[in-house]
């Protein structure tokens, strides 16, 4: 094997790192190039790093440089190593281009390198800090915190941007750094120039677009256009003249709905939102706006598991509350958790590190009731024997996994629980509530939730139909996809598939598991007992409406990594993507047919530029429906965005407003545009019917869209509304949110403001908000500030001028407020 690095190329440092770190430096030539030399014969740029195997094939990839030198050290591949390598590619790289561009070749300092990378070194940290594991996938270092430590190296080695209050990215940088492959890494990349060394490599790479400073772009890439075939642009064209006549006729809806021989059958359902109080925004974007379902029964099951010597008896010990005179459940039990000390750790599972526990092994528990200290007592309780079912199950995963969209958490949840060891899980509880089991002996206790409320899925379906079995009984023509938050995979994924195979009884099992991570509130955890974050009871009176609500938490859901809700993004996210983008889009195609063609859709004469514009929409719609079949929500969320992106530019480019007003082929050159803008409209109701129902039926009850294009999800850019339909009536979608309304929601529901002492009548003060929120109003503001700039030196009208530094003087008293800063009465004025 041959390895080629360079000087100053970042991606040397971690192949180089990986190669030490995996001992196969004896079998490895390192060759060190010019940066300008092209070591692979059939490329036509230089490219570095670069593996040639002995085979003569080559690697160009760092993460797979990198991954083929751990897999000859014996390393086995696993999911959350996978899910790290991915997270660096997608989010850590963009924000570290961005970040280096700004230190190295503009040569700034301080904040304006630190702020783009600011929340990825946070999420390194939270994740370190969660686990309480020396490195990101275990106690050994691994694939992925050599490929991490290689990026972000050049950025870290400055202690300027290693703050000290990222305590465990600290330690792990430092631990790393430390290492003998790590060191010869970098003093063979980076020599003695430090990241001075990466200057001649970043010159020469694009500016990134996070430095462009601009607002969300309107502006199609033009990397994207440029890559469509002929083949691929007549294609679009054909379906396109198809129009309505291609759709398949409306079946009418059977009742009940039941599972078809010969089509795709899918079966979903959500974690029941089994929760202590009323469901938080983290729990409704877990589970129940992923899947709508609920209800309970289980007998049958359990008495064949018994039947099958699935079940055992033994003694328990559990916490009793003499006070209360019952046994506690788990949800009425708090401590501090045995592992890391969190105060606030439940009785089945500690919410910071994420480990489940015994009750009995809390510290200092108490009984969240009547918070006294609860005893230990014993009772006879029943158990799965998960042991007894491990190799059926293992059998069961390993023809399941391959062909299956497990998302990677689930995997690797399940994997992790496999390899420590099945042990016996009780299934019952000392309950005066719940589903009775029934056994003599045990007449007085109930089924532990998590057995009886999964088993419940199919008793919401008998509910349904006495035909249930058509749905759960026949795995070989149902799939069957599982919605929730990560910390019930266990339960969906080992505890009731076991209960299924040892039924023995034929069941469906879950074929696609669909977990997310967890969703935070601002800068913490949802907390109803201290009034932080919004509760599914308290969405409603917000005066938001409900899309709205659906649109932000699909946007921000935690599909590959936790994430926050935020009121500021909240606020930027509705006045950009859907007032200024969606909206602003779709109210403009139909307000110009309206205003230029009396209501009517006008002739459609294409150009080579609106053919491309076909093509590229269709390969648009074609992702979103790739995204959605791999359950890849949020990111399908993004290409409806980027579709009505590419409709803003191509009326701004087309400027129809001004054609209708010119020439015949002006004239002809206006109705086109205005035609195709309108079907994109059509187009966008459709695909955003699944996740703004209201929205999307009021833009086709504008547009007057043919009922067959409303009830298929199109999979191609049809003509749904041809020359002639006449449309309704056309009105906005969407209201601007103002920074004092979202600041009152922010101060409603962040817990304790309620209780705290007024503040003067001359100061207004709020909690310090996080980075995030900070960086993005203080993007606002600069934007705002060249705006105003620009309005003055071209010594635009006073009253435009006024309006726009009002809007500015708005965005810094917000932006005060958000870092914590007191504002001050202007001097000369007083409030009365």
């Amino acid at each position: 094997m041959r390895l080629f690095v360079s000087e100053g190329a970042p991606g040397s440092l971690p192949v180089l790192a990986a190669a030490g770190r995996a001992q196969c430096r004896a079998e490895l030539l390192i060759s060190t190039v010019g940066p300008e030399e092209c070591v692979v014969p059939f490329l036509t740029r230089p490219k570095v790093p670069v593996l040639q195997l002995d085979s003569g094939n080559y690697l160009f990839s760092t993460s797979a440089i990198c991954r083929y030198f751990f897999l000859l050290s014996g390393w086995e591949q696993d999911d959350l190593t996978n899910q790290w390598l991915e997270w660096e590619a997608t989010e850590l790289q963009p924000a570290l281009s961005a970040a280096l561009y700004y230190l190295v070749v503009q040569g700034k300092k301080g904040e304006d390198v630190f702020s783009p990378v600011r929340r990825a070194l946070t999420h390194i940290d939270h994740s370190l800090s969660r686990r309480s594991c020396p490195f990101l996938a275990g106690e050994t270092e691994s694939l992925a915190d050599i490929v991490l430590w290689g990026a972000l190296y050049p950025l870290l080695q400055d202690p300027a941007y290693l703050p000290e209050e990222l305590g465990a990215l600290h330690s792990w940088f430092q631990t790393l750094s430390s290492q003998e492959p790590c060191q010869r890494a970098a003093e063979t990349v980076l020599k003695q120039q430090g990241v001075l060394a990466l200057r001649p490599y970043l010159q020469k790479q694009p500016q990134p677009s996070s430095l462009e400073g601009r607002a969300v772009s309107n502006e199609p890439e033009e990397e994207e256009l440029a890559t469509l075939s002929e083949e691929e642009i007549a294609m679009a064209v054909a379906a396109w003249e198809k129009g309505l006549e291609s759709l398949p006729p409306v079946q009418p809806q059977q009742n009940p709905v039941l599972p078809v021989a010969g089509e795709r059958n899918v079966l979903i359902t959500s974690a029941l939102p089994y929760v202590n109080n009323v469901p938080h925004l983290g729990n409704i974007i877990g589970c129940v706006l992923s899947a709508d379902v609920f209800a309970r029964i289980t007998q049958d099951i359990f008495q064949r598991l018994v039947a099958r010597g699935f079940v055992l008896q033994d003694t328990v010990e559990q916490l009793r509350c003499e006070h209360c005179a019952r046994f506690l459940a788990d949800r009425f039990v708090e401590g501090m958790c045995p592992f890391c000390g969190y105060e606030e750790a439940r009785g089945d599972q500690c919410d910071k590190c994420g480990k489940l526990i015994n009750a009995i092994e809390l510290k200092k528990p108490q009984c969240k009731v009547c918070r006294s200290c609860p005893v230990v007592k014993s009772s006879q309780h029943l158990f799965l024997d998960l042991p007894k079912l491990g190799k059926p199950l293992e059998e069961w995963l390993e023809k399941t996994l391959p062909g299956s969209d497990w998302t990677p958490n689930a995997r690797f949840i399940i994997r992790s629980w496999i390899r420590d060891g099945l042990k016996p899980r009780c299934i019952t509880r000392d309950l005066k509530w719940g589903t009775p089991v029934p056994l003599v002996g045990f007449e007085d206790k109930v089924f532990y939730v998590w057995f009886d409320a999964t088993i419940g899925y199919l008793s919401i379906t008998a509910n349904y139909t006495d035909q249930w079995e058509k749905w759960w009984k026949n795995p070989e023509q149902v799939s069957l996809y599982q919605f929730m938050a990560k910390d019930n995979v266990p339960f969906h994924g080992l505890v009731f598939p076991c209960s299924a195979l040892g039924a023995e009884d034929n069941y469906t099992l879950v074929s696609h598991l669909i977990a997310t991570e967890y969703l935070n509130y601002e800068n913490g955890k949802f907390s109803k007992s201290r009034g932080v974050g919004v509760f599914g009871d308290m969405a409603q009176d917000t005066g938001i409406p409900a899309d709205i609500w659906r649109f932000y938490l699909l946007y921000i859901r935690p599909e590959g990594q936790d994430s926050a809700f935020s009121w500021t993004d909240m606020l930027l996210k509705n006045n950009s993507e859907l007032l200024n983008n969606l909206g602003n889009f779709i109210n403009r195609a139909g307000m110009f047919v309206s205003k230029f063609f009396g209501g009517f859709v006008p002739e459609m004469v294409l150009t080579s530029d609106d053919r491309r514009l076909l093509a590229h929409v269709t390969l648009e719609l074609q992702h979103y429906h790739q995204l959605l079949e791999k359950v890849r929500i949020r990111d399908a969320l993004r290409s409806i965005l980027t579709i009505s992106r590419h409709g803003n530019q191509y009326i701004q480019v087309n400027e129809p407003w001004k054609r209708i007003k010119g020439s015949e082929a002006d004239r002809q050159r206006a109705g086109t545009v205005t035609g195709l803008a309108v079907n994109i409209a059509a187009l966008l109701s459709i695909m955003l019917q699944p996740y703004m129902p209201t929205v999307s039926a009021t833009i086709q009850a504008q547009l007057q869209l043919p009922p067959p294009a409303c009830s298929i999800l199109l999979t191609n850019f049809l003509c749904t509304l041809p020359a002639g339909h006449q449309i309704g009536t056309v009105s906005p979608l969407f209201q601007k949110l103002e920074n004092d309304q979202i600041e009152s929601l922010r101060q409603r529901f962040s817990g304790g403001q309620a209780k705290a002492s007024p503040k003067p009548a001359a100061v207004e003060t709020m909690t310090t908000a996080g980075p995030q929120q900070i960086q993005v109003l203080m993007d606002e503001v600069t934007k705002q500030g060249n705006i105003v700039r620009e309005l003055k030196a071209q010594k635009a009208d006073k009253n435009q001028v006024a309006a726009e530094v009002a809007k500015l003087l708005d965005l810094k008293k917000q932006l005060a407020l958000t870092e914590g800063k007191p504002l001050e009465t202007p001097k000369g004025k007083k409030k009365k």
